[in-house]
């Protein structure tokens, strides 16, 4: 950072805070006061170096990025800043004055959890790399009142509870009220003709005010910061004629609705109520987004006609594709554009990251929903629909049913995805297969006629945190062998490759990975009461809990490993814990069954003293960004076990790949590149590939085919359907049998050979650190910085101000 202060100074910045800002002095301050008036200090800090760093994109007149998604899961700020701004050391020393440790003071942040899994933690993991590669660039959200549910686990059903996060997290945001903006739904749409003038006004409509709060992210060493914009929806104020008529319901129903917008991260959309719900806070966040944006754009140049060389919009997943006609309708109606010259500019200035592989997860929208709340963004996209189904017409040569599939509304349904294509300069997978998968089926049409539009970008980690502040033991190794340059430039740990025969380092390669271990092993016990053992195989499945990341594939094994050991008591293996961490969406009920059929298999094993030295499992509650920064250190075997050619990308496998963990994967999403990056023979490889699947799915499967020819399989299945620890699990059993969408009986026997090849590996521990060593240093390709990098060139074509 800029002109680094010293401690004594911090100790004195702070000692003003609890002063001036809760009246206490240093001997009266609680460690909440002491948290608090820390965070102040670093968070004015973080404010001043963004202050500078847009005083410089303003003399250079620099290009911006506005990054565009439903979710960011932030996690914790405090250390995150403290570490990138080089405050450790002066923070630590500061601290001991008031006798508080730093680590105290961390725990007492909670995570801000506005995200549900990677797709969240993709975009803070890109501010970060923004930030620190000097792109001026502002990320666009809701300010959540509550962010992902907190997950309690009773009985071993999943309990959704309130998550809180803003007592000790508002701290880190900055209202703007000033900068409010007003967001329009229902009502009705007049037009009309004055003279040459196309009219429009929207009448007798909702509005819904959008009060923006800032949270800073800086980059290593402060010389760019990022900023999150939150919105968050208010009221635009009481309807007092309803109140003094004494119809205080409908007058107090009123404020509630609007405030609904960003109460709760991803509403239950299983029924009419939800889906309304969802809508709106799509709509909300990109039309509070676009006008912003337009605004600072303007108070800047005064012109829309240069908006795409100075402005680049980059929309996360379909969830913000609402900001194509959303630009649209300002341009047309607020500034007098032109159809044809409004497109021009919306095509050029918006991309789209697609994040999906499958058709069934793309989203629509019912017609007759989307034109009640949006009658005038209905209007626009039907007529987005109408010119490009006439131009698509042209390009394909007629062909009716290459434009039907290309088409924005269809059977009264309005296509998010089709709409997001249409209305993007750039579309991009991300990862090598998932790019190419896009290209040969989800948008095959549209690559036939657009094809310079499709582009990849593998995504990548902020591995500053994912590495160098969750791992200090394997940073301080790192650092020694091959210096700490791979602390801003994390192609550098290819260096360590080196050392990949050298016997001492991989010694205490191992080592590192023995604290991290226990590490994690004091947390278990502390919060479930279980005892593991840091000399077993540490085996991790973290991630969303979705039939087609397949937790239930690791399920069968380990029920499978425990019959085997049942028959056979002296079955020599290597003791084995496998640590699950995974949330359900709420309404997703075959997924809590999965979470249920883990929870009781666990006990099963716990009950079982003739196993349990063998075979554990611990089901990691509540999992989250901090737990994750605990986990993956420890992590050995990376569970990456999707059905080939479903996950798009990944990035849990780099977060445990760059701590030394070994894939245990499919050639699916990134662990192709993956498997480019160290080879094979540093990976547990398994499983059908994509064409295998694509093969298989055409000739027609059938799972009880392999449930009737290996009896290994058809035991474990068994097993599950007559049901145990007090529990039955007929929806996984009939989800098994019946159409096995994720084909997990196909794959069974391969992966069960897998875990035997683990097994013996981790028996010669100078093979396994081999391995281990192998993939940190294959790690660096995965960094954010490379994946913003490949973004700033090949998409936006936006320079770092540095």
């Amino acid at each position: 950072m800029k002109n680094p202060i010293s401690a004594a100074q911090m100790t004195e910045i702070i000692t003003a805070k609890l002063s001036h800002n809760f009246g206490v002095t240093p001997q009266e301050a609680t460690n909440e006061h002491i948290y608090l008036a820390l965070a102040l200090v670093v968070r004015d800090l973080v404010q001043n170096l963004r202050r500078d760093f847009e005083e410089d994109v303003r003399k250079k007149q620099g290009k911006q990025v506005y990054y565009l998604c439903m979710e960011f899961l932030m996690g914790r700020s405090l250390k995150n800043n403290i570490y990138n701004l080089g405050l450790c050391h002066v923070v630590d020393e500061a601290l001991k004055s008031f006798e508080v440790k730093t680590e105290t003071l961390y725990e007492m942040e909670p995570d801000a959890g506005l995200g549900n899994g990677g797709l969240g933690r993709l975009a803070a993991c890109f501010l970060d790399a923004l930030a620190t590669g000097g792109y001026p660039a502002m990320g666009y959200s809701l300010r959540y009142e509550f962010g992902i549910f907190r997950q309690k686990i009773v009985d071993g059903w999943q309990t959704e509870l309130p998550d809180n996060w803003l007592p000790g997290g508002d701290v880190w945001l900055i209202p703007r009220p000033e900068q409010t903006r007003i967001i329009k739904f229902e009502g009705q749409v007049k037009d009309w003709w004055d003279g040459s003038y196309h009219q429009v006004e929207h009448i007798n409509y909702t509005s819904v005010e959008a009060v923006p709060y800032d949270m800073y992210v800086p980059g290593k060493d402060g010389e760019g910061v990022s900023v999150l914009r939150l919105w968050e929806a208010r009221a635009p104020g009481l309807d007092m004629n309803l109140f003094n008529q004494g119809d205080y319901l409908r007058a107090m129903e009123q404020n509630s609705m609007a405030e609904a917008i960003t109460k709760v991260l991803y509403p239950s959309d299983n029924h009419r109520e939800g889906k309304s719900l969802r809508l709106r806070q799509q709509y909300f966040l990109v039309s509070a987004s676009i006008q912003d944006i337009i605004y600072r754009h303007l108070s800047e140049y005064s012109s829309l006609h240069n908006l795409p060389e100075k402005a680049a919009i980059q929309l996360n997943d379909t969830h913000p594709a609402l900001a194509i006609p959303e630009l649209m309708r300002i341009m047309l109606d607020e500034c007098g554009f032109g159809w044809d010259e409004a497109w021009d500019i919306v095509t050029k200035t918006i991309n789209y990251t697609n994040h999906t592989v499958m058709k069934e997860a793309l989203e629509v929208w019912p017609e007759d929903l989307f034109a009640q709340l949006l009658p005038r963004i209905h209007q626009i996209v039907q007529e987005i629909n109408n010119r490009e189904g006439a131009q698509m017409m042209t390009a394909t040569g007629g062909n009716t049913q290459m434009v039907s599939d290309m088409a924005v509304i269809s059977y009264q349904m309005v296509k998010m995805a089709n709409l997001s294509v249409l209305g993007s300069s750039s579309v991009n997978g991300v990862s090598k297969l998932h790019s190419q998968i896009v290209k040969d089926t989800v948008f095959h049409n549209f690559y036939v006629v657009t094809p310079e539009k499709f582009k990849n970008v593998t995504n990548g980690i902020a591995h500053r945190r994912w590495l160098c502040q969750s791992n200090p033991g394997l940073t301080n190794l790192l650092t020694e062998l091959i210096g700490d340059g791979f602390v801003k430039d994390a192609s550098q740990l290819a260096k360590l490759k080196a050392f990949e025969k050298d016997s001492t380092v991989l010694k205490r390669l191992q080592q590192v990975k023995r604290e991290n271990k226990e590490r994690l092993a004091a947390y278990v016990k502390k919060q479930n009461g279980v005892i593991l053992n840091p000399d077993s195989i540490f085996d991790v499945q973290v991630k969303r809990l979705h039939e087609y990341k397949r937790q239930h594939l690791n399920a069968l094994h380990i029920l499978s490993l425990y019959q085997d050991l049942k028959d056979n008591p002296n079955l020599d293996i290597q003791p084995r814990t496998f640590i699950f961490g995974a949330k359900a969406a709420p309404g997703y009920f075959l997924a809590k069954q999965i979470i249920r059929m883990i929870c009781k298999l666990s006990e099963v094993l716990e009950n079982d003293p003739a196993v349990r030295d063998k075979l554990r499992i611990v089901y990691l509650e509540d999992y989250r960004v901090t737990l994750a920064e605990l986990l993956m250190p420890a992590s050995e075997i990376s569970e990456q076990i999707s059905l080939a050619g479903t996950e798009a990308s990944g990035t849990g496998n780099m977060k445990m790949m760059i701590n030394g963990a070994v894939t245990l994967g499919t050639l699916d999403g990134a662990n192709v590149e993956i498997c480019d990056a160290v080879g094979e023979e540093n990976m547990f490889l398994f499983g059908m590939r994509t064409p295998e699947v694509e093969n298989l799915q055409r000739s027609g499967y059938n799972p009880q085919v392999y449930y009737n020819n290996n009896h290994r399989l058809r035991r474990a299945v068994d097993a599950v359907r007559q049901g145990f620890a007090g529990a039955t699990f007929d929806e996984v059993v009939h989800a098994l049998l019946g159409a096995d969408q994720y084909m997990v009986m196909a794959d069974f026997e391969d992966y069960c050979r897998a875990q035997s090849a683990i097994d013996a590996v981790y028996a010669d521990p100078a093979k396994f650190n081999r391995m281990s060593l192998r993939n940190v240093a294959g790690a660096g390709i995965f960094s954010a910085d490379r994946a913003i990098a490949d973004y700033a060139r090949d998409i936006w074509h936006v320079s770092p101000l540095k």
